[in-house]
């Protein structure tokens, strides 16, 4: 059962805004913080935090930032505020110690990232309601061909697999225990990111041929999950390409700026 099929669940969400930019990007737009990158009058923290709360979806939320995005106006509309760790899953980890260690923790949160421009209360109901109930980490993914019918031109990273090309939202679904037991080896994965050996050593060699030799399919990538991280994870395929547009350089803000007035002046 997905959960649109049932009565309206809320979760809580936590958004990690720890993320900065390089000088020149940051002397654009007048903050080193990812978070605090406005668009009109709203910065991307605000923007997430506004269709979050207009949702329906979200009961509670928490940021976890660096000292000028917690002191800023906007993190006002956040329920709580912690102050950043020093890498994304320790950020992670530290809002889900937060929220499960209130009175009835919840089953389930939301992770949402603070760099994506185009998020609306709708998008948020869309992949919610997409998300599979019996699932532990629900993941969003768009194809090329989604991401590049909404943003023709706009540069992305995709994964080319057996029965696609792929990329990744900036919204994530998760079972707050199971994700307990897993974040060891998150942070194993999140260390080694960078290391081909590493990375062989904790995904196999069986597993990396396949992606090597393009065979690789969504139903793999989820059984890797279920072996290494001992939870059950699950693709959510036909994700609102506008969790896949994030905001990590000048190029990124500029052809954001552009499309968002396109649709104003409509």
């Amino acid at each position: 059962m997905r959960y649109s099929e049932a009565l309206v669940t809320t979760f809580d969400a936590i958004l990690p805004a720890g993320g900065t930019i390089d000088a020149e990007f940051a002397a654009k737009v007048g903050t080193p913080n990812k978070a605090l990158i406005r668009f009109h009058d709203r910065s991307i923290l605000e923007r997430t935090l506004d269709a979050l709360n207009e949702s329906g979806r979200v009961s509670q939320t928490v940021v976890i930032g660096t000292k000028e995005v917690l002191e800023s106006p906007e993190a006002a509309k956040a329920t709580q505020t912690l102050p950043a760790g020093g890498s994304g899953p320790e950020n992670i980890l530290k809002g889900l110690k937060l929220v499960i260690n209130r009175p009835n923790p919840p089953k389930k949160v939301m992770i949402v990232t603070t760099d994506l421009p185009f998020l609306t209360p709708e998008i948020i109901k869309d992949f919610v309601d997409k998300c599979p109930e019996d699932r532990d980490i629900c993941v969003p993914l768009v194809t090329q061909q989604q991401y590049i019918d909404r943003f023709p031109n706009a540069t992305a990273t995709f994964i080319r697999m057996k029965d696609n090309q792929w990329t990744t939202g900036g919204a994530f679904l998760i079972d707050v225990q199971a994700f307990q037991v897993a974040m060891p080896h998150i942070e194993k994965l999140f260390q080694n990111r960078k290391s081909k050996l590493g990375m062989v050593k904790l995904l196999g060699p069986k597993f990396l041929f396949k992606f090597v030799r393009k065979t690789l399919t969504v139903p793999d990538v989820e059984a890797k999950i279920r072996d290494m991280l001992g939870c059950s994870g699950s693709a959510v395929l036909d994700s609102p390409p506008e969790l896949a547009y994030d905001i990590d350089d000048l190029e990124d803000y500029n052809y954001a700026m552009d499309n968002l007035n396109a649709l104003d002046r409509r």
